[in-house]
């Protein structure tokens, strides 16, 4: 009888201790998760923000060139599509943060 209730109070000790591993298990993978959506966010704000100066650096070398000379009616138009399709993208970004 004294070795059943050994193994069984062993049992029983090596469960606890697996439940308890597997709650201390859940909570890391759930910061890991926490810092893997925070470093998403991080990496999404950065390509907007490349994306961004990417379309500025396109204006100011249009605008060098404007003011360098040349076809300035060319020069205004493609200012022009670049800007809409700017706005485009703000809206999109700014529809995409209000549906998440």
């Amino acid at each position: 009888m004294f070795d059943f209730e050994t193994t069984i109070s062993g049992i029983e000790y090596k469960i606890r201790m697996l439940a308890d591993e597997v709650t201390r298990l859940r909570t890391e993978l759930s910061l890991r998760e926490e810092e893997c959506q925070q470093m998403q966010k991080t990496l999404d704000e950065k390509e907007t923000t490349i994306n961004r100066l990417k379309e500025e650096n396109k204006i100011i070398k249009l605008g060098n060139r404007l003011t360098e000379g040349g076809e300035s009616t060319e020069l205004k138009l493609k200012i022009n599509q670049m800007i809409r399709a700017i706005d485009k993208s703000l809206a999109l970004l700014k529809q995409q943060t209000e549906n998440h």
